[in-house]
């Protein structure tokens, strides 16, 4: 950057980067503790220093997105706003899993040079990491115990204390459940999504059961299998057409998404194509990605874990591998939100809108247009 005469500051590009503090930060245990430094000790510190400089970002946009969700009225500007920022934390998570391929050029044999120099120092401890988590909305009752000690315990009392605040003030899950509850096309005049909703799914069963029943090249066994794998309306479609059912789901932890707020979910999936719910719809399937690129990285980052230590225990005292993979088959925070899937209905089976609420659920230049 070219320094000049104006009634702005100059900086130079090394300054406003802080690029001295920054290019010395990397320290190596195994320059002072032996004859030979290890060699890959630099990338390993490196790529967990990058990580935690991704994880400042990260935090930067959701607590951002979090502000906006918290007003009882989020504007539409401010919802393409919210989506690009869950975008850019999506495609940050991308690049994180990339750093575990770049972190795999280090060999078992590599890390061995160094490892014994990290005691006890452990992923575990990343403070950033914990309150990514706790930002999105993880379920304390969802979390894998770390050797037996509460998540926070490395931390310093503030820091707890920040931690178990984001709770208390409200994560990502908590204002995107809000935000879902206060959809106001569930019931429309005479239109009630619901009531229409069975109808639909009533007709598409039976539709599917007679051409099931009716097909020549399945045996009688087939056919009884095929008729179970479908269901009916008192198997899965039952959480969401009743709401005692979808209740009692919760308190056993099945589903953690209110029921008006999964109602108004699969609403806005089922009818995405509309104008209005497009914007909702892509907002839906950020908070997806996220939860898909956190279980992505857990798992990919346990097979790293197992491809250079193999059943050992952990620098921090954990059991390695075990952890990390049992953290990918519990810390989801947003599967309801997957589950929608499977109440979907084809499109040829969408009960048709009322023509005064398609008006509603289109931009009014358009619907002007085509009257």
């Amino acid at each position: 950057m070219s320094k000049n005469n104006n009634k702005y500051s100059t900086i130079d590009y090394g300054s406003y980067l802080g690029l001295d503090k920054l290019l010395d930060a990397q320290k190596l245990r195994s320059k002072d503790l032996q004859e030979i430094p290890a060699h890959d000790e630099l990338l390993f510190i490196i790529v967990h220093q990058s990580y935690e400089l991704w994880f400042k970002l990260i935090i930067h946009e959701l607590e951002s997105v979090i502000k906006v969700f918290k007003t009882n009225r989020v504007d539409e500007k401010n919802l393409g706003t919210s989506i690009a920022r869950l975008e850019r934390v999506s495609e940050i998570q991308k690049l994180l899993l990339d750093h575990l391929a770049i972190m795999e050029t280090m060999t078992p044999l590599d890390f061995l040079d160094f490892r014994n120099y990290l005691f006890p120092a452990s992923g575990f401890q990343s403070f950033q990491f914990r309150k990514i988590e706790n930002l999105l909305g993880l379920d304390e009752a969802s979390r894998v115990s770390y050797g037996g000690y509460h998540y926070s315990s490395p931390f310093s009392e503030e820091q707890q204390k920040e931690l178990f605040s984001i709770k208390e003030t409200g994560t990502l899950f908590d204002v995107m459940e809000d935000w879902l509850e206060r959809t106001p096309f569930l019931q429309f005049r005479d239109f009630d999504f619901l009531k229409y909703y069975r109808k639909a799914v009533e007709k598409m069963i039976s539709k599917e059961q007679e051409a099931i029943k009716m097909s020549s090249y399945l045996s009688e066994k087939e056919i009884q299998m095929r008729l179970r794998m479908l269901g009916s309306t008192d198997t899965y479609f039952e959480s969401i057409l009743n709401p005692e059912v979808h209740q009692k789901m919760m308190e056993e932890g099945n589903f953690r998404l209110s029921y008006k707020a999964s109602l108004a979910a699969l609403l806005i999936n089922l009818y995405r194509d509309e104008p209005i719910l497009h914007p909702p719809f892509k907002l839906l399937m950020c908070l997806v990605d996220i939860d898909s690129n956190m279980t992505s990285w857990r798992y990919r980052h346990a097979q790293m874990v197992l491809r250079m230590l193999g059943r050992k225990v952990g620098t921090g005292g954990s059991s390695g591998h075990d952890y990390l993979k049992s953290t990918g088959d519990s810390h989801h925070i947003f599967k309801d939100l997957h589950n929608i899937s499977t109440l979907l209905i084809p499109r040829s089976e969408l009960p048709e809108l009322p023509p005064a609420l398609k008006e509603q659920l289109s931009f009014t230049y358009s619907s002007s247009i085509n009257k």
